[in-house]
């Protein structure tokens, strides 16, 4: 090569290292990574409404930060537990173990919570079978947890959520968790993060904040002519738990039923507290103001429980989506003020997507439906074909979504081959309208999937040790839940539910923004397990150990 043009080369090599070094490369790294979770957002929804977004929230992220709108999850059993798993962690539930909300223990039999613990208690509560909480179920490290390890503990980790396991999970092993109680209206959390509420927890409940809507009501934000969805406030099969009703504007009661404070985490006011309690967190820890990197995780969840209550595309979750916005604009400003959005990286995204509820969707022309999965119960057609082909209608032990679990201890006395049973009822399985597709975990342990996309999604979800012995999948926006989901979630009835592999059920957005992060819209395929590779390698950090995604090289570029 001549000297002359090494000279002219050499200039392009450094200008080509300059653009994949981090966005923070020259400025120190940011003091507050504040990672954001809306539950229940799926991809599409903040640009639906994007014409009437106000400054400082949505519009924040979409003109000051990096937004990919093409972004799925990778796993086939989309729900709250696993996703924020994924998003904490960068892993596969395969890796994670947070394979659903719920699982059935082989060994016991027995339903176990995704956050699960009996040996830490929740704070100023007595001890309860099954009601301890702490993150002892997530098999792999965070975000958070290497953030900590990295900095021999300089670093400290909060999180926040309605939801306990929106809290617990991306808390991870290090961090502080603190989460909303539907029996009190206070945040609460367990014995594994503390031995006692901090003083400023204390007098943030003592103050009950939650009280100042008794008598109140949940009206629309702006007049009803504004809202594509004005027309059509009252339908059938959206949920009317207790004085909420089905049409604006929802009573949340006088705060004399038992239901009063539940009532109040299933509309905005949800997010509402949530966002209080987050900024008096951030005052009194003094968040994002030490000598390291601070990490905050937070999760919206009202637009789940809206979303289930009324569907997607109801006048509830428009409004909703609406007050987010407003909620994020006071978030960004709140966190501009304390700490400096310069010195902030945000990251936003969503646990899973939604489909519409299936009367909706029929509407348009779709065949769609729902039915109670009574069939594997006592005197359904499947126990009887059971009892038909191997002499026992007991070989079910139960279902807990996506999966059926098989009685061993029945296979076994009859020295049945599990295999074989196995392939009869997912066979069986299949015949019934609105099951697409069931797949039995020998044929995982065994090797033989194709590359068929749903195949690949069911074996990223799989976890030998949790989950079931047949996966099942709905057909495109069947309800596949029995009525027992309701009835966890406090309600009589649900509208619209998630957890399935299809396009509706993975779509998510994904936002970076703050600290030096580039202003573009990406449309590449990506997903959320993308998001702790691309955090450890903006804070050059190692990523967490179950972790299977890649940095997005755009949020890493000057």
């Amino acid at each position: 090569m001549k000297l002359t043009t090494f000279f002219l080369i050499l200039p392009l090599c450094f200008l080509a290292h300059a653009l994949i070094l981090p966005a923070s490369a020259d400025d120190k790294p940011p003091k507050l990574v504040l990672q954001i979770t809306v539950d229940q957002l799926r991809g599409d929804l903040p640009m639906r409404f994007k014409e009437r977004l106000g400054k400082g929230g949505f519009r924040y992220l979409l003109e000051k930060g990096t937004h990919y709108n093409n972004a799925h999850y990778q796993h086939a059993n989309t729900e709250t537990a696993v996703g924020h798993a994924t998003l904490a962690t960068g892993a596969d539930p395969s890796r994670h173990g947070i394979v659903a909300n719920d699982w059935i223990d082989q060994k016991t039999g027995e339903f176990v919570y995704n956050a699960e613990d009996d040996r830490h208690h929740i704070i100023g509560r007595k001890f309860e079978p099954h009601k301890g909480v702490s993150p002892r179920n997530l098999l792999v490290s965070t975000i958070g947890d290497e953030l900590v390890v990295n900095n021999g503990g300089q670093s400290r980790v909060f999180s926040v959520s309605i939801k306990d396991r929106g809290a617990i999970l991306p808390g991870g092993h290090v961090g502080k968790a603190f989460w909303y109680s539907a029996s009190s209206g206070r945040f609460v959390t367990s014995s594994y993060y503390y031995d006692d509420y901090p003083e400023w927890v204390k007098q943030w409940n003592g103050a009950k904040p939650a009280d100042r809507y008794k008598g109140k009501t949940w009206d629309l934000l702006h007049d009803r002519s504004s809202y594509i969805a004005g027309g059509i406030d009252d339908r059938p099969y959206e949920a009317a738990f207790a004085k909420l009703g089905r049409t604006f504007p929802h009573s949340l009661g006088d705060g004399s039923s038992k239901y009063f404070y539940l009532t109040l985490k299933l509309t905005p006011i949800g997010d509402e507290l949530t966002l209080d309690f987050a900024k008096a967190l951030i005052e009194n820890e003094k968040v994002g103001q030490g000598g390291a990197t601070d990490y905050l995780a937070f999760s919206f969840s009202s637009t789940d429980y809206v979303g289930h209550l009324f569907g997607p595309s109801s006048l509830e979750t428009e409004d909703n989506i609406l007050r987010l916005d407003r909620l994020l604009a006071e978030l960004f400003q709140y966190v501009d003020k304390k700490i400096g959005l310069d010195k902030t990286l945000i990251v936003l995204s969503a646990d899973h997507g939604a489909p519409e509820a299936p009367e909706y969707m029929a509407e348009h022309g779709m065949e769609t439906g729902r039915f109670p999965l009574d069939w594997f119960k006592k005197g359904s057609p499947l126990l009887d074909a059971l009892k038909s082909r191997f002499g026992r209608d007991d070989l079910i032990a139960g279902h807990s979504h996506p999966y059926l679990y098989l009685n061993l201890d029945a296979i076994k006395e009859e020295k049945l081959d599990i295999e074989e049973v196995e392939k009869f009822v997912a066979a069986e399985m299949m015949k019934v309208q609105g099951i697409a597709y069931a797949m039995t975990r020998s044929d995982l342990f065994a090797g033989r999937i194709t590359e068929s996309p749903i195949q690949n999604q069911i074996r990223r979800s799989f976890h030998p040790a949790r989950s079931g012995n047949i996966h099942m999948v709905p057909e495109h926006y069947w309800f596949l839940h029995s009525s027992e989901e309701a009835e966890k979630m406090g309600i009589e009835k649900i509208a619209a539910i998630h957890g399935s592999p299809w396009k509706y059920d993975t779509y998510v957005p994904i936002f970076f923004a703050g600290n030096g992060v580039a202003a573009q819209t990406i449309s590449r395929p990506v997903g959320p397990h993308d998001i702790a590779a691309t955090i450890a390698a903006y804070l050059e950090i190692k990523p967490p150990s179950g972790s299977v995604g890649v940095p997005l090289v755009e949020v890493l570029k000057e």
